[in-house]
């Protein structure tokens, strides 16, 4: 019988992992006891996912509020800083501005509006057509801001985030002033010292900065990059893809994850004599269409994966077969006309019309979201996810 079954991806339930824990071993042990249950078969090719969080929980790779405030005083100066373009998110940003805030005199905070990076409404976009408003030319200080929109509040989590910062960065003893403006250069007519805290787009912010008059600019990427009394880092994203631990700690984005994903894939063939793809992931990349949220607040979806997962995918659309080349065919000569198609592709497909509509991303961007999916973030307790026949097609027996 032909198997019916194409990719399958499984949430494997784990320990709870603590700092010192051999992650590998515990990987490992928890794929063998799987199989051993009859849950899933290892062949290769395989994928084997491992959180982002795990990662940096098993490293250790923490640091408090306290160390922020260190470095942002090293870097920047303990006066007047402006900090531009912050996601709206308590878990994800909220506590870095404490740490912000603590190091510092006084913080011009510029927001963009009406949404952040990702797709957090202070309000809906219909607003500046019904008001006449540019939101590439026009500059609010707060209370113009909530003269002309109200009060703002978001629509799944129900925070006034323009309310909730400032009073963060108040209770620091720091003085808070915010301002609304979607230009970045907009705050130097504050302060020449600036934290972008822009995700992706936060080369260009910077360098715009620079060019345009700034003293020193950091992104979140540039602050936490090597140990402050003994605290975690990460060397490549700073503070980016930091998630709140507790009231006065972060958890860092984990380090040398591209070392993990190839010692481990090494261990799993050692262990099972099957040689699987592994990778580290972190937010998927997907767009909520009724929130509007953009689920990529890390500045990466994968920071290590093992070689196999490089590049995109190279698929024929079958419904374009189907509906085109063999449009007078069907039943079991349809099916062996695809299939004969199909093992006689093109090695690259770019460009060519029986590819259009396949989806045009990098593996790790579609394989990290299919992860991030099925683990979840909350009680699932499912932080590595077994994917077979990822690689699969439709002659695959």
């Amino acid at each position: 019988m032909n198997r019916i079954c194409g990719t399958v991806s499984r949430g494997l339930r784990a320990p709870i992992i603590k700092e010192g824990d051999d992650l590998a071993q515990v990987v490992i042990d928890t794929v063998l006891q799987a199989k051993e249950n009859g849950e899933l078969t290892i062949k290769d090719h395989d994928i084997l996912a491992v959180t982002e969080s795990i990662l940096a929980r098993s490293q250790g790779n923490y640091c408090s509020i306290d160390d922020i405030a260190h470095d942002v005083a090293n870097k920047l100066g303990s006066d007047h800083i402006g900090v531009i373009f912050p996601i709206f998110s308590r878990n994800r940003f909220a506590i870095c501005l404490r740490g912000i805030a603590r190091g510092v005199k006084k913080i011009t905070l510029q927001l963009s509006y009406p949404s952040d990076e990702v797709g957090n409404h202070l309000f809906l976009e219909n607003k500046l057509e019904e008001l006449n408003i540019s939101p590439y030319v026009d500059v609010f200080t707060e209370e113009e801001f909530t003269k002309t929109f109200g009060k703002t509040t978001h629509p799944f989590t129900g925070m006034d985030y323009v309310a909730y910062f400032k009073e963060i960065i108040e209770n620091e003893d720091c003085e808070a002033e915010i301002i609304f403006s979607n230009q970045a250069t907009t705050i130097l007519q504050y302060t020449k010292n600036v934290i972008n805290c822009d995700i992706h787009t936060r080369t260009f912010t910077k360098e715009k900065l620079l060019k345009s008059g700034a003293n020193v600019v950091c992104s979140l990427s540039d602050l936490m990059t090597q140990p402050v009394n003994g605290s975690g880092y990460n060397e490549e994203y700073g503070l980016l893809g930091s998630n709140k631990s507790s009231e006065d700690v972060v958890k860092l984005f984990p380090r040398n994850s591209q070392q993990f994903v190839e010692d481990l894939q090494q261990s799993f063939y050692q262990a099972t004599n099957h040689h699987i793809e592994v990778m580290i992931y972190g937010d998927g990349a997907f767009k909520d269409p009724v929130g509007k949220i953009w689920e990529l607040a890390d500045p990466v979806v994968s920071p290590g994966y093992t070689k196999g997962l490089e590049g995109t995918p190279n698929e024929l659309k079958l419904k374009y077969l189907a509906d085109n080349q063999f449009k007078d065919l069907s039943g079991a000569a349809l099916q062996s006309a695809i299939k004969e198609s199909i093992q006689h592709k093109d090695s690259k497909l770019k460009g060519q019309m029986v590819s259009e509509g396949t989806t045009p991303r990098q593996l790790t961007d579609l394989i990290g979201s299919l992860c991030d999916l099925t683990s979840g973030s909350g009680d699932k307790g499912t932080p590595f996810v077994y994917i077979s026949g990822y690689f699969d097609n439709y002659t695959d027996e």
